[in-house]
């Protein structure tokens, strides 16, 4: 047996496809419109941003590592416990934590086909084995999943509402998901995108992590919060998955830019009523615009549409994907999810969605 002649990563490691995030810019002397990460079109909180600001004379000082004053205004927003919180470097973060504390080699991951690709890659570096689902009509199967867990499953992933197709589970799909789950599998609620939801059947699963001992919900700040460029997102979980998540978490894994800007963030309901009342409308007309096209979107409940294309030379999604950046407006291919004739577009602004549907209209030789 040779000896390597440098440090060789762990086996499976290099097999990782790394995460590969939307594109970001435009051609030269073309405005951008980048419609291809979720971002808000409202930006963060003035709150946010003045005690991001505030902020600038203490970056000596380490940030308190238990971000109390951050898990305390979270806790009185939604009336939790904030002692059962714990806040991270986004949700990315604290899903690769929960894999890295609960997963193990020969143990398995479930998620769905069309699922965050985060899961996957953080169920990979675990060194465990990735179990993928099928949907239905782009929408979790909760027969499926349930189906596909063996005595190595440990956990279960769900998105809801899921990235990038929009879909939701209502609540009483969730519960029954949980209800069949044998008590040693983690089931790991992801609602990042949980504060656009306008469904009476829908609930982000803060219930059923209160009466649970094997549920955790994660949720985001670079969302409706328009934090993305802090990188913040906090976990709400049983007492005995929190203190292990905090024993292997970093001790300083929160800046205090981001522990000020979202404490403030939080607090400020007016600016997120704002970003819901501009994503409402937005979503609505944008989808009704584009169906007026011939395209099929699919029915969505966040701030972002999935716009399918036809498999037609001249009008597939790629060559509609690169019509559109030559005119600055960026969508998200969605390929590697398992969607190679879809793009994802994020709800803008009303300049950016009337270009949008504007430039497909020419793209695909309809009358304006």
């Amino acid at each position: 047996m040779t000896t390597p002649s440098r440090p060789v990563p762990r086996p499976g490691v290099l097999d990782i496809e790394a995460y590969v995030p939307g594109k970001s810019s435009a051609p030269p002397g073309v405005k951008l419109h980048k419609l291809s990460s979720n971002e808000t079109p409202l930006g963060p909180s003035p709150k946010a941003v003045a005690a991001y600001g505030a902020l600038a004379g203490k970056l000596e000082l380490y940030p308190d590592g238990s971000a109390t004053k951050l898990r305390e205004a979270i806790a009185t927003r939604y009336g939790l416990d904030a002692g059962r919180i714990v806040c991270g470097t986004g949700s990315d973060e604290l899903l690769q934590l929960i894999t890295k504390v609960y997963l193990g080699d020969g143990d398995e991951g479930v998620f769905t086909e069309h699922g965050f690709l985060v899961y996957k890659i953080a169920i990979l570096a675990a060194g465990a084995t990735p179990v993928i689902v099928p949907e239905k009509n782009l929408t979790t199967d909760v027969d499926a999943i349930l189906k596909a867990v063996t005595p190595k499953t440990k956990i279960v992933f769900l998105a809801n509402p899921n990235n990038p197709t929009g879909t939701y589970l209502p609540f009483d799909e969730v519960k029954r998901l949980h209800a069949g789950l044998p008590r040693h599998v983690l089931l790991v609620l992801d609602a990042a995108y949980a504060e656009y939801v306008r469904r009476n059947d829908y609930a982000s699963g803060l219930e059923l992590v209160a009466e649970s001992e094997n549920v955790v919900m994660t949720r985001t700040f670079s969302k409706i919060y328009g934090l993305a460029n802090l990188r913040l997102g906090w976990l709400y979980g049983p007492a005995h998955v929190v203190d292990a998540l905090n024993r292997t978490r970093g001790p300083f894994n929160v800046n205090g830019a981001a522990i000020e800007a979202g404490t403030a963030a939080i607090a400020d309901e007016a600016h997120l009523a704002s970003a819901v009342e501009h994503n409402d409308k937005w979503l609505a007309w944008t989808t009704a615009e584009l169906e007026k096209l011939g395209l099929t979107v699919t029915p969505s409940v966040a701030n972002f549409i999935l716009i399918h294309f036809p498999q037609v030379a001249g009008k597939t999604a790629k060559e509609a994907d690169a019509f559109l950046t030559q005119r600055g407006l960026i969508l998200r291919s969605v390929a590697s999810y398992g969607l190679p004739d879809a793009l994802r577009m994020t709800i803008g602004n009303e300049e950016a969605n009337r270009l949008v549907v504007a430039a497909l209209t020419e793209f695909l030789g309809k009358a304006a």
